[in-house]
C-alpha cells in the first residue's frame, strides 16, 4: 500500500563504465522524481537490477529524474554502475553534498572543514571508546567511516558478510544498539549542533544540523519545476529519508523495495 505525503508543491541496462550523459528532454521536464538508492532502488548494499535500471531509464523519458544517496559517490557506484553522475540529469551523494548536474560537479561540502580538527577527533576518540564497551553477537571492521560530508558509525561494522548483516539488523531493532548510542551521542555533542540519522540494516550518519537530504534541494531551483516527488524507504522520524520526505517542497511517497518502487511510479507517472 503506497505511503504518500500529499500536499501542493510551491532505458537501456546500465553497465559498467559504458555509460552514456544524461538522456534527452524527458516528455515533462517540470516534474523531477529524487530517489533514494537502498532500499529503494537496490537492496540494501545491494546491485541495481537490470530490469531496475531499465524501468529508471524509461521513466526519465517521461519526467526529469535524480538520484539522492546517503552514501559516498563511490559506493553509489558499486550498486548503480560506473558513471552514474551521467545516467540522470541530477545525482547527489552525501545528501547531496557531492553534487552533479548532467555530468558535471557541482559542489562539494566537507564537515572537517565545518567542525575543525580538534572536535572531529573528540567525536572520533568517543565513538570508539563507546562501541568498544558495546556488547553484540558480531563486530567486525570499518566502524567509523569518514566521509567528506558526515560520519557514517556502524557498531557491528562495514566490513560483515550479507548473512551478519540481515542478521544484526534484526538484533538492532530488537536491542536497539544504534538508537541508544544517537541517543547518548546527542548529549555528549550538543554543543556541535548535529543530526544522528539512522539508515540502511547496520549504520547511522553524524552531520550537521541542515546536511540531510534537503541539502539536495538547494540546486533545485524554485522556478524550475511544477512538483519534487520523493521515493524513499526510511521516512520515519530518525530515518535519513524523513527530513526531504516531510519537506515542504516535496511530494514525498515511502516505498517497501524497488519493486515496490517502480509499481508506484509507474501508477503516478506512466498510467
Amino acid at each position: 500500500m503506497t505511503n504518500e505525503r500529499k500536499h501542493l508543491p510551491q532505458s537501456p541496462t546500465l553497465t559498467t563504465n559504458k555509460q552514456k550523459m544524461a538522456t534527452p528532454t524527458p516528455t515533462n521536464p517540470r516534474i523531477i522524481a529524487l530517489f533514494d538508492v537502498d532500499g529503494t532502488l537496490t537492496l540494501p548494499r545491494g546491485e541495481v537490477e537490470p530490469s531496475m535500471m531499465a524501468f529508471m531509464k524509461s521513466l526519465s523519458e517521461k519526467i526529469t529524474v535524480g538520484i539522492v544517496g546517503g552514501s559516498d559517490l563511490p559506493k553509489q557506484e558499486e550498486q548503480l554502475g560506473n558513471g552514474i553522475v551521467k545516467v540522470f540529469p541530477y545525482n547527489f551523494s552525501q545528501n547531496g553534498l557531492v553534487a552533479y548536474k548532467d555530468g558535471e560537479l557541482l559542489e562539494i561540502q566537507t564537515i572537517s572543514k565545518h567542525l575543525g580538527e580538534e572536535n572531529v577527533k573528540r567525536l572520533v576518540n568517543w565513538v570508539m571508546k563507546y562501541l568498544a564497551d558495546v556488547d553484540i553477537p558480531v563486530k567486525r571492521g570499518t566502524f567509523f567511516e569518514f566521509r567528506s560530508g558526515m560520519f557514517n558509525i556502524s557498531p557491528v561494522g562495514r566490513n560483515c558478510s550479507r548473512e551478519e548483516r540481515n542478521d544484526y539488523e534484526k538484533f538492532d531493532l530488537e536491542h536497539k544498539i544504534r538508537e541508544t548510542m544517537v541517543e547518548a551521542m546527542k548529549k555528549e555533542f550538543a554543543d556541535l549542533n548535529l543530526t544522528y540519522s539512522i539508515g540502511g540494516q547496520i549504520s547511522f550518519d553524524v552531520f550537521p544540523v541542515g546536511w540531510d537530504k534537503t541539502y539536495s534541494l538547494k540546486f533545485l531551483k524554485e522556478g524550475d519545476f511544477d512538483e519534487i516527488h520523493f521515493f524513499g524507504d526510511k521516512t520515519f522520524k530518525g530515518g535519513n529519508d524523513y527530513e526531504i520526505f516531510m519537506s515542504e517542497r516535496t511530494i514525498g511517497h515511502t516505498v517497501t523495495s524497488p519493486e515496490d518502487t517502480k509499481e508506484q511510479c509507474t501508477k503516478i507517472f506512466l498510467s
